[in-house]
């Protein structure tokens, strides 16, 4: 039991670490939760502070799921009857659940794409390769950060499932992969009400000033 509630903790925390903003202060002087959908995460990120940032906001975000999912799940404090697997994916959902709700910003996080992207690389590869290939597509084509992020998660499971015989597969993978989807979406959904009324901003670099301040 220990070891579980200590790759919990821990993992949550690591989740929690608070990419966007330590970046949109180190690199701009800013905090991003004053601009743009005043959101701490790599979509709001990519919008204000521009693609190069936001892409290394969200590479950091992704090592989150990654660290949390192949090394802290390591950790062995008491027996545990769990397959390391489940572990895995125990530790990988903690660090999601710390980057949407992180403890760092009051529990208002970023939208958990990043970090449940690491924790896809860790489990499963060759989904995590076919699902990014399915946000860059959309994200070329749209520049809508939020419509690429939601067609890569709700992938997740139909990919699971259609290389079910890759190696890494385990039955666990199939519920934690139709969780996340739902999740993934389920942050977005103030994404998908702008995108309705046209009022969502594509990803490009904007100028940091007082129009684009507080922009919800």
């Amino acid at each position: 039991m220990l070891t579980i509630i200590s790759i919990i903790v821990l993992s949550y925390l690591a989740g929690s670490i608070p990419t966007s903003i330590i970046c949109s202060k180190l690199f701009k002087g800013i905090d991003i939760r004053d601009y743009g959908s005043g959101n701490a995460g790599g979509t709001n990120a990519m919008r204000v502070l521009g693609w190069k940032i936001g892409v290394l906001v969200m590479l950091i975000d992704v090592v989150k799921g990654v660290f949390a999912t192949l090394v802290i799940s390591q950790i062995r404090i008491d027996l545990v009857n769990l397959s390391p697997n489940l572990i895995q994916i125990i530790a990988g959902m903690s660090a999601i659940f710390g980057h949407i709700w992180t403890i760092f910003a009051g529990f208002k996080g970023g939208k958990g794409v990043g970090t449940a992207a690491g924790m896809l690389f860790a489990l499963y590869p060759i989904a995590g390769v076919v699902c990014v290939a399915i946000f860059a597509s959309v994200l070329l084509t749209t520049r809508y950060v939020s419509l690429s992020s939601m067609p890569a998660a709700v992938a997740f499971p139909i990919v699971v499932l259609l290389f079910k015989n890759w190696r890494g597969y385990s039955g666990e993978l199939i519920y934690f992969a139709v969780f996340i989807a739902i999740l993934i979406v389920f942050t977005h959904r103030s994404n998908i009400k702008r995108l309705i009324k046209g009022e969502e901003s594509k990803a490009r670099k904007r100028k940091l000033d007082a129009d684009s301040a507080g922009g919800k």
